[in-house]
């Protein structure tokens, strides 16, 4: 059987809105709108634990967060785990690297990979301050001395060039591996960029760019908690507030300069596989492990089930002796536990029986295949206790449920895409909410926190932190 190359390619709270081929009026991503139009793009693509640890837990072995245990934020804690992606991949004679961000406990353990090139953001000691430093640079925290917070709104040009970013090395030291793979094996590259996670300092050529452009500005809900006016003292890492608009602007301005830097960089990445001859052979995967709600109904950061922090660009390019002509879009919800089978699927290799997900190549054959419904996803609250939520969506509608205070939410995606209107108080969607209520109750029937008897959901049972209970 032949056997494409794989090229998975992450960013770190990428929004699925932010990218032009799904109508984004500002940010400039034609690498990735290419990967789109010339292969498969997944407009619904959802994060099922919108957290880092929990989502990259899910890309790793292709199982939901109750699943693979991890419900919340918490780092440190070391995982056992049987079949990864890489390891399976390896098994199935890839060579596998991973380039950048892993984020998993303990820092240098491998999950499968036969190398690692970690630098899990630009601070602290990894591969790229390591590098920074032979370079000459000698600061305390050399990546990250323009003094900005890695969860702040703030925002700013970098005070390093661009040759020296970490979105920049995380393509050099891919590059590197193309030149020096084994050439006898198929190739599993995994590309995991930090950016555009905060801090907000793009190169200063990508601050520029949008700095001085018109921004939309965030969008606020007739649910969401009200403010007079911008929160004075608002601290910079902040999750809930009202910001200044000037503030806000610089903010959106230099998060569309790193997605934009991303896009140049991910367009390296396809020109250099063009002129080795390899990109007709590789399925290339774009995704994220959450979004960024961006101040959209005055929050900011990750966690939350909303589209700005759940939903993430989803696309994929394999070969036309793979799967046929690509350039369609499609309309299925998947999500990031999708991406293991699926690319064991194009690597000809087993699926294990732990993985939750299932393999999209029948989907972007055109094939009249069964599909899921809708995508389950959830997260304790990290912020604060009461933001612990549970969510369904199937991308034309998204029906939430806070466990500690029992709030529903309804949306209705297809006619209100930001979420501006929440549908559950109102007497005319009773029918729809108590639907999707009931889809809550069978997809949490026989969980240990008992949030629910089979009938009801009950509110405000104690959460575990890690599933099942440790």
């Amino acid at each position: 059987m032949q056997q494409p190359h794989i090229l998975l390619i992450t960013a770190d709270q990428h929004r699925g809105d932010c990218l032009g081929i799904n109508g984004h009026p500002v940010v400039s991503t034609p690498n990735l709108d290419f990967l789109a139009a010339s292969g498969t793009n997944f407009p619904h693509g959802y994060v099922e634990g919108p957290s880092c640890i929990a989502a990259r837990r899910t890309l790793l072995s292709g199982q939901k967060p109750v699943t693979h245990g991890m419900v919340t934020y918490r780092d440190g804690v070391p995982w056992e785990i049987e079949h990864t992606m890489p390891g399976e991949l390896g098994k199935a004679g890839y060579q596998t690297q991973l380039v950048g961000k892993l984020h998993m406990h303990p820092p240098r353990k491998r999950y499968g990979f036969d190398h690692v090139l970690l630098a899990n953001s630009s601070q602290g000691d990894n591969d790229y301050t390591s590098w920074l430093r032979d370079k000459g640079i000698q600061d305390v925290a050399p990546g990250v001395a323009h003094g900005v917070d890695m969860n702040a709104w703030v925002a700013r040009p970098s005070h390093l060039p661009e040759a020296l970013e970490h979105t920049t090395w995380c393509t050099d030291q891919s590059l590197r591996f193309l030149d020096r793979r084994d050439p006898s094996a198929p190739f599993f590259l995994w590309v995991s960029y930090f950016a555009p996670h905060p801090p907000l300092t793009p190169p200063q050529f990508y601050y520029d760019r949008y700095v001085g452009r018109e921004t939309p500005p965030p969008v606020i809900g007739d649910w969401a908690d009200r403010y007079d006016g911008p929160v004075p003292g608002l601290d910079p890492n902040a999750a809930r507030g009202s910001w200044d608009p000037k503030d806000m602007h610089r903010c959106r301005a230099a998060y569309y300069g790193l997605i934009n830097f991303i896009d140049d960089q991910v367009g390296r990445l396809l020109h250099y596989l063009r002129k080795l001859g390899l990109l007709r052979d590789t399925l290339v995967l774009y995704t994220a492990d959450h979004g960024e709600m961006l101040g959209d109904h005055n929050l900011f950061r990750k966690t939350f089930a909303y589209e700005g922090s759940a939903r993430v660009p989803f696309l994929v390019k394999a070969p036309d002796w793979l799967v046929g002509d690509g350039g369609a879009a499609n309309a299925n919800v998947v999500g990031l536990q999708d991406v293991m089978p699926t690319v064991l699927d194009a690597a000809g290799a087993d699926i294990p029986d732990s993985v939750d997900g299932a393999s999209l190549l029948p989907l972007m054959r055109g094939a009249d295949s069964p599909w899921r419904d809708y995508l389950h996803g959830e997260h304790l609250g990290t912020y604060r206790p009461e933001d612990a939520m549970h969510y369904l969506t199937d991308g034309k509608e998204k029906y939430i449920w806070y466990t500690v205070t029992g709030e529903e939410q309804l949306f209705n995606l297809a006619d209100d895409p930001q979420e501006c209107r929440n549908l559950a108080p109102v007497s005319a969607h009773a029918n729809r909410l108590a639907c999707w209520r009931q889809r809550m109750i069978q997809e949490l029937t026989g969980r240990t926190e008992g949030y629910t008897d089979g009938q009801t959901l009950i509110p405000g049972r104690r959460p575990n932190a890690f599933q099942p209970d440790e």
